[in-house]
Parts: C-alpha cells; sequence; structure tokens
C-alpha cells in the first residue's frame, strides 16, 4: 500500500476495534462500499466526469497504451479476473509472529481467516485488489466505512504469499498492525488509486463515507473532468470554437509545462490539504511535499524510506532544466520510451556518454553479465520497498564516495549488486584515477551537521538556504533545520526566504519563523495571508494566531479570519491523522483556549499514542497547568522511545530544575548539552544546574569552555567572572579576560574588568 507523508510515527491513526467482528463475515460491508463507490456528486456549472470509457471512444490509441498499465490495475473489485494470488485453501505462516492466514474462495467470492487480530481468528471477505505488480494487496472492509490493506501480499513473479513490512509489529495495538491505521486505505492510499475520490472522514463519529468517480486511475485523474471536451468533440468540426477544446487541463505543450502539478499529488510523500480536485493546480495549493527529512532521506537528498520520485526528481538537473516525466515515460502506458542507455542518450550524446571512457565498465565481467556499463546503475540506484518493489532513485545524482565517508551516505559503487565487497577506500581510489578526486562542497554536508546540531551546521545552512542555484526542496530543508539554532541570528535568512519566489521556501520559513514581538509577526506574517499558493496563505494563519485581532491592520483582519477558518477545514479534512490532531492542539493553545489545546493532543495520542510531538507540547502545557507529575511522566515516555531526542532531554531537565530536583535535572541536561552542542544555552543552563548542586568546578569548566566559544554573549561572561570573585578566584577571572579578549579585542566586559583590577591594585595614599 503506499504511504502518506509521515516522520517516524508523525503521521498516526486511530486503532479499529474488531473484536466483536472477527467471526463475521462482513459481507454487508462489502455491498455498502460497492453503493458508494459509484454516486458522484456534481454541481451544474462546473464540469463534470464522464468516465475513462467515454474519453477512449475517441482517444483510441491512448486508452490502449493505457490498458494493462499501473494506472489502470490501481485497484479493482476482487473477481477470477483481477485476483492474482492463490486462493485455493492456502495457508501461510507469518515468520516474524508465528500466526496463520488461510486464503480460501467461496464461488466467485474471496475470504482471508486469520490469526493475526485481537484475542481469536476472524474470517474476513476481499472487496478490493489493491496494485497488481510486483506485488498485489487485497483490502477488507471493516466497521466505521474503513478499509484495511491486509499485510499479507501475493508476489507477482514468485507466486507466493509473503509478509509485508514493516515486520516490528507491536500487537493489535500498534497503529502499524494492518488493522490499524497506519495500514487504512481511507487515509493513506485511497486518494491515488482511484479517481476523483472523496475521503468523507467524520471526526465526530471517527468513521468514513469515501466514494470516487472511478476505482482506478483514469483519464480524467489527470486530465480533469472531461465533460465540457466531449461537448466540443460532438460537435461537428466547423461548429466547433477555435479558442479551446474544452479541456480543464490542456494537452500538448501546455500539459506537459503543467505535468509536475499533474503528476506531484500522488507521487510525493506529503500531506494533503483536500480531495484532488485533479485541476493541475500549483501543488501547494493542494498538498504540502515532505521535506529533505532524516526520516525519509540521506542528508544529500538519496532516498532512504518510500517517497515516491517527486522529491527526488526536483532535487535533479534534469528537473531544473525543463525535462519532464514524459521525456523518460509514456504519459499512457507509463513505460520508458526505450530501454537501456539509449533512454538517456535520447539527450545525453552517446559518443560522450555510452562509452568505457566515461563509464568504465564492461557488459561482462569475470564472464559473467554486468550491469555496471548502464547510466541507471550508477545515476539512478535504488532500494527495495514493501519486500520485493525496486524502486530507482529520480534524483539523477553523480556519485559521490566521497561523502559515504564524511557523512556517511550510500553511493552506487558500493551496492551489493556493483562492488559492495569492496571498501570506501578502494571505491574512492578508483573513482579518483577515473573522475578525479571530489572535494566540491555538498549541500548534503550542511544537512547532516544541521541534523546533529553541530555548531558549524548554522553559517552552512544560510548558505545553502540563500544559493539561487540550488533546488528549491533542498534550500527549504535548510531553512526548516535552521530551527535547530534558535536564537542564533537566523531571522535574517527566514526573512530573504519570505520574500523568495518558491512557495516551498516561503512555506517553510513561515513554519520556521521565531516567535518575536507582535509587531514584527504582523509586519512579516500578514503580507502572507495574500499569497498565491494556498499552503502558504494557511501557514501564515496558522502562525498568526498568536497575534492578538485586533493588532492587524483593519483591511486583514476579514482575509484572517477567512483564511484561518481555511485553515481549520484543512484540519477537518486530516482529522485522522495524528499530526493534524496535534496541529489543531497548537492552533487552540494559541488562540489561547488550553482545555481544547489538550483535547486535541490527546486526540492525536489516542490515534498513535507514540506521536511525540502531541506528547512533548501536551507535557508543556500540563507544566504551565501546574501538572508537573504527567508532565514529567510524558516527556520521560518520550525519551524511552528515542533516547536521542535531546531537546526533549532539556526540556525535562529545565522542568525538573523548576522543581529543584537538580540531582536529577543535571543528568538529562548534561545528556542535551552533549547531543546539541551548537545550542549554547542547553550548556548554560547545565552549568547552572551544577552551581545548584555545589559542583562549582565542574560548572565554571562547563561554563568557561562556553564563554570562549560564545564571547559575544555578554550573560555567560559575567556569570563566570561574579563565580570566580564570588570564591576570591581574582587571577582565573583576570585570566578568563585576557582569553576572551585574544578572541574578541573589543570586548567591553573583559576590558572593564581588567580596567577594574588594575584600579584595585593600585596602593592607598
Amino acid at each position: 500500500m503506499a504511504h502518506r507523508n509521515s516522520a517516524d510515527r508523525t503521521l498516526g491513526w486511530e486503532m479499529t476495534a474488531l473484536a466483536a467482528f472477527c467471526l463475521l463475515l462482513l459481507t454487508p460491508f462489502i455491498y455498502l462500499w460497492r453503493m458508494q463507490a459509484n454516486v458522484p456528486v456534481h454541481s451544474a456549472s462546473e464540469p463534470e466526469f464522464v468516465g475513462t470509457r467515454t474519453c477512449g471512444e475517441c482517444h483510441l490509441e491512448q486508452h490502449r497504451k493505457w490498458q494493462g498499465s499501473d494506472h489502470d490495475k490501481a485497484m479493482a473489485p476482487a473477481t477470477p479476473e483481477t485476483v492474482l494470488g492463490d486462493f485455493a485453501d492456502t495457508v501461510f505462516t507469518d515468520p516474524y509472529t508465528g500466526k496463520k492466514s488461510r486464503f480460501f474462495r467461496r464461488d466467485n467470492n474471496y475470504f482471508i481467516e486469520t490469526e493475526d487480530v485481537a484475542d481469536q481468528k476472524g474470517v474476513y471477505q476481499v472487496a478490493y485488489t489493491f496494485g497488481h505488480y510486483p506485488l498485489q494487496q487485497y483490502l477488507i472492509p471493516m466497521p466505521g466505512g474503513r478499509m484495511q490493506c491486509f499485510n499479507i501480499a501475493w508476489d507477482v513473479d514468485q507466486k507466493r504469499w509473503y509478509r509485508l513490512p514493516p515486520y516490528e509489529v507491536d500487537g493489535v495495538d500498534d497503529w502499524l498492525h494492518w488493522t490499524g491505521s497506519g495500514q487504512n486505505w481511507n487515509g493513506m492510499c485511497a486518494e491515488c488509486h482511484s479517481t476523483r475520490l472523496k475521503k468523507n472522514y467524520d471526526p465526530q463519529k471517527n468513521s468514513y463515507s469515501t466514494s470516487w468517480f472511478e476505482i482506478n486511475v483514469g483519464c480524467e485523474a489527470c486530465h480533469g473532468p472531461g465533460s465540457e471536451h466531449v461537448k466540443w468533440a460532438r460537435q461537428p468540426a466547423l461548429g466547433r470554437s477555435q479558442e479551446g477544446a474544452g479541456l480543464v487541463i490542456e494537452g500538448d505543450e501546455a500539459l506537459r509545462e503543467r505535468q509536475i502539478s499533474l503528476c506531484a499529488p500522488c507521487h510525493a510523500r506529503r500531506y494533503q490539504l483536500g480531495d484532488n480536485q485533479h485541476d493541475g493546480v500549483d501543488p501547494l495549493d493542494m498538498m504540502v511535499p515532505a521535506l529533505l527529512t532524516e526520516e525519509l532521506y540521506y542528508p544529500d537528498g538519496q532516498i532512504k524510506e518510500e517517497v515516491y520520485v517527486y522529491g527526488s526528481f526536483i532535487q535533479s538537473k534534469m528537473y531544473l532544466r525543463g525535462v519532464r516525466c514524459n521525456d523518460c515515460h509514456d504519459s499512457h502506458s507509463l513505460q520508458t520510451h526505450r530501454q537501456g542507455n539509449e533512454l538517456c542518450t535520447q539527450c545525453h550524446r552517446r559518443q560522450d556518454y555510452d562509452t568505457p571512457g566515461h563509464h568504465f565498465h564492461n557488459k561482462t565481467h569475470e564472464g559473467k553479465p554486468s550491469k555496471g556499463y548502464l547510466c541507471v546503475s550508477c545515476h539512478m540506484s535504488g532500494r527495495v520497498y514493501m519486500g520485493i518493489d525496486y524502486r530507482p532513485d529520480h534524483s539523477l545524482r553523480v556519485p559521490r564516495p566521497d561523502l559515504s565517508i564524511s557523512i556517511k551516505t550510500p553511493n552506487s559503487c558500493s551496492t551489493s549488486a556493483c562492488h559492495g565487497d569492496k571498501s570506501l577506500d578502494w571505491v574512492n581510489e578508483k573513482y579518483g584515477i577515473w573522475y578525479g578526486q571530489q572535494n566540491r562542497p555538498h549541500y548534503g554536508e550542511a544537512i547532516e551537521a544541521g541534523r546533529a546540531r553541530k555548531p558549524e551546521g548554522l553559517e552552512q545552512l544560510k548558505d545553502v538556504a540563500e544559493d539561487t542555484l540550488l533546488p528549491p526542496i533542498v534550500r527549504a530543508t535548510a531553512i526548516s533545520l535552521l530551527a535547530n539554532y534558535p536564537g542564533q541570528g537566523i531571522e535574517s535568512t527566514i526573512v530573504k526566504a519570505l520574500e523568495s519566489n518558491e512557495g516551498l521556501l516561503r512555506h517553510a520559513a513561515l513554519r520556521t519563523f521565531e516567535r518575536s514581538d507582535t509587531d514584527r509577526i504582523r509586519a512579516l506574517v500578514a503580507p502572507k495571508l495574500y499569497d498565491p499558493s494556498r499552503a502558504v496563505r494557511l501557514e501564515a494563519a496558522a502562525r498568526l494566531a498568536a497575534v492578538p485581532g485586533e493588532s492587524l491592520r483593519q483591511e486583514d483582519r476579514a482575509v484572517f479570519q477567512e483564511t484561518l477558518s481555511e485553515y481549520r477545514q484543512s484540519l477537518a479534512y486530516n482529522a485522522d491523522f495524528a499530526s493534524q490532531r496535534h496541529n489543531e492542539g497548537n492552533l487552540e493553545w494559541e488562540l489561547g483556549d488550553e482545555e481544547k489545546a489538550a483535547r486535541s493532543y490527546l486526540a492525536a495520542l489516542k490515534i498513535d499514542d507514540r506521536f511525540i510531538p502531541a506528547k512533548v507540547n501536551l507535557a508543556m502545557l500540563y507544566n504551565r497547568q501546574g501538572n508537573n507529575r504527567d508532565a514529567i511522566e510524558l516527556l520521560q515516555e518520550v525519551l524511552t522511545d528515542r533516547p536521542t531526542m535531546y531537546e526533549v532531554h532539556y526540556s525535562l531537565g529545565l522542568l525538573l530544575s523548576e522543581l529543584n530536583r537538580y540531582d536529577e535535572a543535571v543528568v538529562y541536561l548534561q545528556q542535551a548539552a552533549e547531543g546539541m552542542p551548537g545550542y549554547s544555552r542547553v550548556r548554560y543552563n547545565f552549568s547552572l544546574a551544577l552551581f545548584k548542586l555545589q559542583r562549582w568546578q565542574q560548572g565554571a569548566n562547563v561554563l568557561r569552555e562556553l564563554v570562549l566559544q560564545n564571547p559575544e554573549v555578554s550573560e555567560y561572561f559575567v556569570t563566570l567572572v561574579n563565580l570566580y570573585l564570588n570564591f576570591g578566584m581574582g587571577p582565573q577571572a583576570e585570566q578568563l579576560a585576557y582569553d576572551v579578549l585574544k578572541i574578541m579585542p573589543d570586548h567591553p566586559g573583559a576590558k572593564d574588568l581588567l580596567k577594574a583590577m588594575r584600579q584595585n591594585r593600585k596602593p592607598q595614599r
């Protein structure tokens, strides 16, 4: 099944209670789904969907190519013609859990009996097939309008049942269990496997009434509703308008220019702002793509988890130079236009690139066929997802094995299919002989430093964020990572990004924008209420929620309220996701309703009890309300699950310090200080906690190192000088001043201290 945008477990969903239904055949739900599936509702004033069969009456060749494609077979009713798996009373034993599942037929209906449910066996009827190659999954209806993707899939090539990842699922209460929301078709997959899908989630009832116009990905999924075009086509040739063919999305070159906008809503890791309208508009009007986060991408932007091509391709030089999806893929069959290196030599001259002088590989190696000579072997190395589905990386990058040493990223040379048996030193030596030693800076180095909060990462990220030659998704990622350096002069970079002509940068800047005074927020954020991209407008409204309404300009107030209402609608649309319930909580907190905020955070945790942001914010809210016992418990739960979340160590250390539990606080503050070396404030508070425990020398050592690294922060210098003087350690204070002046010759505090000490040493008359 396809996964929605998530970071670790940042998108979670409420588990469905199934015990009462496990022994029943869910045939009534099958009928309910089929009744819902074909009831489109159209406005008389808008173009309507007409269906792929109607399009095929004229567009015979395109329809022929589409038939049998991944789009055609994205989803179908479970019938003898569509089901590929062995349902001849076959039993599969899950190698990870030991639980058995039986696949069998009754007449022309398909059933699964499984032990992998709550308490006892359950028998379920299969409603639909999901995909067709290299694997096929099966959809099972559940109460509340839910459709669940069973976690045992059919391997089409090997003709066998096999268990899909994730393998480490902690029982039926885990949101990743096949009966849970992590495997829920309605929210996770449906919008990209059917045409004109309407999710129709009801947060109050916690149920779905999902519907579609066509069960698979038909013509109008890409071309938009076709009723006006059909009217145009059915007119006599001489009576047709010459100004347009009635298409919502024009074809030919116009379609090519908008093609990324058409493909992105499904081929991107993202979160949706609402149902796909199939109008080919700016992607940011419909969804927000995932940035190059640590959970999804390696620091250099190579794929790690499933990201569906878009986030990779827009990093590529191909994309930046105008190459589009249909330059390589047929728009209707989805197959590549040519095979092997012939696909690439459509543009890249064969005599320059398809030669041993460029790729240094032969078609055979040690008497065996080799693929080392293929362009894709070096420039599109991939990964296997869903157990058997190999997907190449579409960033089309030049291999950089040197980065495998410096920032631990993969490289195409060291894959198991190529030179995985050789050391990185060997790979880099050969690479250097062929192409020269690589020493060009790469944005992956900045992203790696920023993720680790290394001190040098701050300036590196600023440089990446402001480099207009880099892909916008890379620059937006750098902007987002600047949040790891609060209070360290990042605002100028954020302000520049707010004025970028790239919507993704403006959106990232709004999310990273530090809290400051009301006038500053109003001046910088309020103009974004009028931004051309919907995602940016909604984010601006969310950020302005903390600003008193009366402080906005009169002309902005109505726009703010309207946009805020639209933002709430977006949150309601995604209320089956823990992340959006969390955002709902953030909004209510900003608006001053702490009780609503707490309910929203709790709702997020009900969907996914490991959704960390909601736990952290709920803990902060509890602390604000004086409920420190529950706040501490929540933060400790987070650290049990994610011990490297050093910002949570910091928060817990500060909370324990507030309660004068300094012996516990220093443990967490020390972890935070070591894990966030670029955030000086953490080490400052660590030193203060040490002083509270009268561990004077240790605290002084921490603070002295901090002062020398951050001489411009007078608070650090003054605190340490006062400590020295209070303990009669004048020589240490004097030496500190001299050391600071070596680094910062005009340091006023150091100069004043030395002047005062010299005056005190003058003899009295």
